[in-house]
């Protein structure tokens, strides 16, 4: 057996330790950066105990008006995996994604989400002319099982990006999705740090089974409000509306980056008086100045919906107090109690 000079067995046993410490570090702090406040805390969920992922997007931004600092570029760069809802919805990852070392996971979760729905996405005309039916599920949704293929998209319009994704990009809000979306950032995660599998999966489990209690005693709570009608700001509640059988009767604008004429805002009062609408709600995202006129002389009542729980801490049960809160929110409305 060939004799091995001492230095290079130190150097080897060096180098061996290093990889170790670096093994190790990296396992103690996975870097996870999440976009949004409500898949942040589903991820938060399944990584309690293990580290605590980064929100991207904090306070009341938005993903249709968010602008990069250089600080977000930054961390992003040094991130193991980055969880995004879609590239039609958060348009402002595009360049700095582009950038990202090739080690970087990316997860999209309406690209390659098993189990998860999506609905088509409405244009002004299609959804207030039928939103005077029944509401339930729309006949053109479906659900897809690994991915579907990619979707083209300008980076300049928001509006324009999202109306080529043929889909709703808000798809959090059935908790049906967002269990789907567990159950695979679970997976994403444990094979990204396998020293930490056992937690993980142990935590995805915990959280599917909170997203069934919690879907089961919101389909109760919000049953007696399925023929109450009301208008939202901007049409970004459609899965949660579908899947509790709310009856929405349109909304202020289309894309809520562009606020809406005086001619649509006479229409919408019409519409309002015509369908007997109970409640028009505002977004924390957006100036409220335009429900005010809205509701101006008139017995409607006023309320806020905010589909990402701007105002709710980051933490792992945001998802959960995010869907408490809508529900909350159209019952003190909807109901006159607020």
């Amino acid at each position: 057996m060939a004799h091995v000079p001492g230095w290079i067995a130190r150097r080897a046993v060096i180098a061996a330790a290093l990889l170790a410490l670096a093994q190790s570090a990296a396992h103690a702090n996975p870097d996870v950066i999440v976009t949004i406040k409500p898949l942040h805390g589903l991820t938060t969920a399944i990584m309690e105990g293990v580290a605590i992922p980064h929100l991207l997007m904090d306070g009341g931004a938005s993903p249709h008006t968010y602008a990069m600092k250089p600080s977000d570029v930054r961390r992003l760069n040094k991130a193991q995996v980055i969880v995004r809802v879609s590239k039609q919805l958060e348009v402002f990852l595009e360049k700095p994604l582009s950038l990202v070392s090739k080690a970087t996971r990316i997860v999209t979760v309406d690209e390659g989400t098993p189990g998860l729905t999506l609905l088509p996405l409405r244009d002004g005309d299609d959804f207030e002319a039928h939103a005077h039916d029944s509401p339930g599920t729309p006949k053109h949704s479906h659900t897809h099982g690994h991915s579907h293929g990619p979707h083209r998209h300008e980076p300049h319009a928001h509006a324009h990006a999202e109306a080529e994704a043929a889909h709703d990009t808000h798809l959090w809000l059935d908790p049906r999705n967002a269990k789907a979306i567990v159950r695979h950032l679970t997976d994403v995660l444990a094979e990204a740090f396998p020293a930490d599998a056992a937690t993980l999966r142990k935590n995805g489990e915990r959280t599917v089974k909170r997203l069934d209690s919690l879907d089961t005693t919101l389909a109760a709570e919000l049953a007696q409000l399925a023929d109450r009608r009301f208008l939202v700001f901007h049409d970004a509640y459609q899965y949660f509306e579908r899947r509790y059988r709310l009856a929405v009767a349109g909304s202020v604008t289309i894309n809520p980056e562009v606020p809406p004429s005086a001619r649509r805002l006479s229409e919408i009062r019409s519409r309002i008086a015509k369908l007997g609408v109970a409640c028009v709600f505002a977004e924390p995202q957006f100036a409220p100045r335009i429900i005010d006129a809205i509701v101006e002389n008139t017995e409607i009542r006023q309320g806020t919906l905010d589909p990402l729980g701007a105002s709710i801490a980051a933490g792992p049960a945001h998802y959960i107090s995010l869907m408490e809160g809508l529900a909350r929110d159209l019952k003190a409305c909807l109901g006159g109690t607020g």
